[in-house]
């Protein structure tokens, strides 16, 4: 059913709105844009004018069938997710268009929504979510593994006072020691329970001794760079937990890099103040942006969605503990960690929120 508009058409509503409008007619050419969409598209409305939907098409990367078809149906078209390549940057949006007849003449009003927030807030919702519940599943174990791994290592040094041969007390230490293990690996899958006592410090500090750390076992060809941000103020943390969470991280990127990258084997250190960002969903003034940046082969499409978990590891020797348990200290200090990884490039992003 076409769509009468008043005589004001367009409206100050939709002029108003901060959903993107645009509007085209029989002969696919744009006649109308609000505001929002000169926002969306990175394009005023003056450039805008001068196109049709088949140029805006082949410029964003859509299709405009869906849009076309409407002329003869006369009805209306929605698509929940369309990628459109604005700026050399895929976009998410909503699209629906519907057709509309004022004074005569055929139009199609088509709406677009960015969706790629919502969605990022979702995946993230979800992820936390799944990794929660596969932490409390581990620490529940460790648990139940913990208590009779204790009365394992109390038995056998029991026994090791009774046995009358040296000979024998070998095997007996062969189980403390293994006891011992197992319980240092239980206590990782633990992990931190708790923040440490805050003091104000400086985060290149705590970078550099990460940095000099690695550096004592770093192979010849991997060259760490670093790009730092000297503005940043100093600002309370637990630097010692802070040093373990980028500690994990920097050795998973030495271990990601190999010999043979013709561009070199890179590691990139880089700090920045990042305004107005939103961290675990409360709104941060003011907040520094710490990047650990590689080169190397980038991360399995398989692990990507479970990276965070415990006991996830692409690695044959890995217990896949070091970043659960860097993202766990992270969030103790009311942070957030992300990872977004390609061929070529892995990066690793903490924000972390400043009071200065």
């Amino acid at each position: 059913m076409p769509i009468l508009l008043p005589s004001t058409f367009p409206s100050a509503i939709i002029e108003e709105a901060n959903t993107a409008f645009v509007i085209v007619d029989e002969t696919l050419q744009l006649i109308y844009a609000n505001p929002a969409s000169e926002l969306l598209l990175s394009q005023s409305c003056q450039r805008l004018y001068q196109q049709t939907l088949l140029q805006l098409a082949d410029h964003y990367h859509f299709s405009p069938v869906g849009i076309e078809q409407l002329f003869n149906d006369k009805g209306a078209f929605s698509e929940n997710e369309v990628t459109l390549l604005v700026d050399a940057q895929p976009i998410l949006i909503s699209l629906s268009a519907t057709h509309l007849l004022f004074e005569q003449n055929n139009y199609a009003i088509i709406e677009m929504r960015c969706i790629e927030q919502q969605r990022k807030i979702s995946q993230v919702h979800y992820q936390e979510h799944q990794q929660k519940a596969a932490q409390d599943l581990v620490r529940g174990l460790a648990h139940e593994i913990k208590n009779p791994l204790g009365g394992l290592r109390g038995a056998a040094q029991l026994l090791e006072s009774e046995l009358p041969s040296p000979e024998l007390k070998e095997f007996t230490q062969i189980i403390i020691e293994q006891a011992d293990r197992l319980s240092a690996l239980v206590n990782r899958l633990l992990g931190p329970q708790t923040i440490g006592l805050r003091k104000v410090d400086n985060i290149h500090s705590v970078l550099e001794k990460v940095r000099k750390l690695v550096c004592l076992d770093l192979p010849d060809f991997i060259t760490i760079k670093l790009d730092y941000d000297p503005s940043i103020p100093d600002f309370e943390m637990q630097s010692d937990q802070l040093q373990q969470a980028f500690l994990n991280i920097l050795q998973n990127a030495v271990q990601a890099l190999t010999p043979d990258l013709k561009q070199g084997s890179e590691i990139t250190l880089r700090t920045r103040t990042a305004h107005q960002v939103t961290i675990n969903g409360l709104p941060q003034r003011l907040a520094v942006e710490i990047k650990i940046i590689d080169n190397g082969a980038g991360i399995p499409n398989h692990l990507k969605d479970t990276l965070f978990y415990p006991m996830v590891t692409g690695k044959s020797d890995g217990t896949g503990l070091g970043l659960s348990i860097a993202q766990e200290l992270i969030k103790q200090h009311h942070g957030r960690i992300e990872c977004h990884s390609t061929t070529g490039h892995t990066e690793f992003c903490i924000y972390l929120p400043m009071t200065v």
